[in-house]
């Protein structure tokens, strides 16, 4: 004798669904997932390897070079530290530095990946805040350690030169890794404002070049202040004070050059956050 089949009510089957928990952890999203998330982007993209690895190039080729070349022409420095020699191979790779800024986030722009980014993190002012981070650690103990090998090599090698001080070895290392990091940052900002990396790029070498190159060709002598202004204040003649060596007797001098760029990086990044809040994607 068969048993009649008994169809379970419906509102036992509807509990049954809803009890149905998921065995994987469900959390909310934090900060420290989203340095993690950008620190394995950063790691493993190629620009970051070849930026990098152009700016060690520079600024210790360089610095070795400049080093030799003082030896072998057998000039004194006079008053000047030795690790003054490391300011051309720094300022060469601040280009390095301000181009991985730029396309740490432009370069999401350009392929749509930013689209995937703010889906899996909606906070952007917390994937921001992520790659501002990131990017200013890395960049930072690149350039210091950078700096610092260099400026070993240079004080053991060049005998013709004053050897630094505590002080000045300090802002030759540290003081330039945190310069050139902040404007690493400052680029990073330009990049979320434009969102195309070509332009921010552009828009940042000009900065960083276009006052000192204006000076330069300033004859009038009303333009007197003007060209003055120029060459204290911009970024070649700034990251030299870093060194001991600045172009100009008067303007800004010990740590006011990291200051002055930290103020307007903190404004920039003001903007970058204000706009990737309020704009699409």
């Amino acid at each position: 004798m068969s048993t009649p089949y008994q169809q379970a009510p419906q509102q036992a089957q509807g509990a049954a669904y809803g009890a149905y928990t998921s065995p994987i952890p469900v959390r909310p999203a934090t900060l420290g997932d989203a340095l993690a998330s950008e620190w394995t982007k950063i790691r493993s993209v190629r620009s970051t390897m070849w930026t990098l690895g152009v700016l060690i190039v520079l600024v210790l080729g360089i610095g070795l070079l400049a080093a030799v070349a003082v030896n072998s022409s057998d000039s004194h420095m006079g008053d000047t530290p030795v690790v003054s020699l490391g300011f051309y191979g720094v300022l060469l790779g601040s280009i390095c530095v301000i181009t991985l800024g730029v396309l740490t986030i432009a370069s999401e722009y350009g392929t749509g990946m930013i689209r995937t980014t703010l889906t899996a993190c909606p906070s952007r002012a917390r994937i921001l805040t992520a790659k501002a981070v990131v990017f200013f650690l890395l960049s930072f103990v690149i350039v210091t350690a950078s700096t610092f090998l260099v400026a070993m090599f240079q004080t053991s090698m060049v005998t013709s030169g004053r050897q630094p001080s505590g002080g000045e070895l300090l802002k030759a290392t540290v003081g330039v890794g945190l310069y050139i990091s902040t404007l690493g940052l400052l680029s990073l900002a330009i990049g979320a404002l434009i969102r195309h990396s070509a332009g921010a790029i552009t828009v940042m070498i000009g900065v960083v070049l276009l006052p000192l190159v204006l000076a330069l060709f300033m004859f009038s002598p009303s333009l007197d202040s003007v060209r003055q202004a120029l060459f204290q204040y911009s970024i070649p003649s700034q990251l030299a004070v870093f060194y001991g060596a600045s172009v100009t007797d008067s303007g800004p001098h010990g740590w006011m050059p990291l200051l002055i760029l930290a103020g307007v990086t903190a404004v920039a990044l003001g903007g970058a956050f204000a706009a990737l809040g309020r704009r699409d994607v």
